[in-house]
C-alpha cells in the first residue's frame, strides 16, 4: 500500500516512517549465507513501534523498502523486513519526498540484494 501511495503521488525519492498497529504481520530476514530472505509470521495483533524506510526506484518505478519493529501485548519486540501479507489495523504515516538525483536498484553480486546503483 506505501508504494501504492507512493506512484499515485510521484513520489519516486524519499522516506516512509509510520505508527500504528496491526492485526497480523509477515516481516523477512535476510539470510545471507542462503541470499534469500526467511519469512517470519507474526500471527497477533501487535503495535507499530516503528517503521522506518526509503523510496526509491526498481525497475523504472517507484518502491518502498522498510523495515518494522513490533511489540506484542507483553511488550515483546519483533521485527525485520517489511513483507506483503502483513494487514494493518491502523496506520498513521508520513511519506517525505527528496530532491536531487533519484537513486535505482539494482542487482548486487556481493551481496544478492537488489541494492542501489551508483
Amino acid at each position: 500500500t506505501l508504494t501504492a501511495r507512493c506512484r499515485a503521488a510521484g513520489i519516486t525519492l524519499g522516506r516512509v516512517e509510520a505508527i500504528g498497529a496491526v492485526e497480523k504481520a509477515r516481516v523477512g530476514f535476510y539470510n545471507q549465507d542462503r541470499r534469500q530472505y526467511q519469512e517470519i509470521a507474526i500471527d497477533q495483533p501487535c503495535e507499530i513501534l516503528s517503521l522506518l524506510g526509503n523510496i526509491s526506484l526498481r525497475e523504472g518505478a517507484a518502491m518502498v523498502h522498510a523495515h518494522l519493529s513490533l511489540s506484542d501485548e507483553q511488550g515483546r519486540a519483533f521485527g525485520g523486513h517489511l513483507v506483503a501479507g502483513t494487514v494493518v489495523f491502523a496506520c498513521e504515516y508520513v511519506l517525505t519526498p527528496f530532491s536531487g538525483a533519484e537513486l535505482a536498484r539494482g542487482a548486487d553480486p556481493d551481496t544478492g540484494l537488489p541494492l542501489w546503483q551508483e
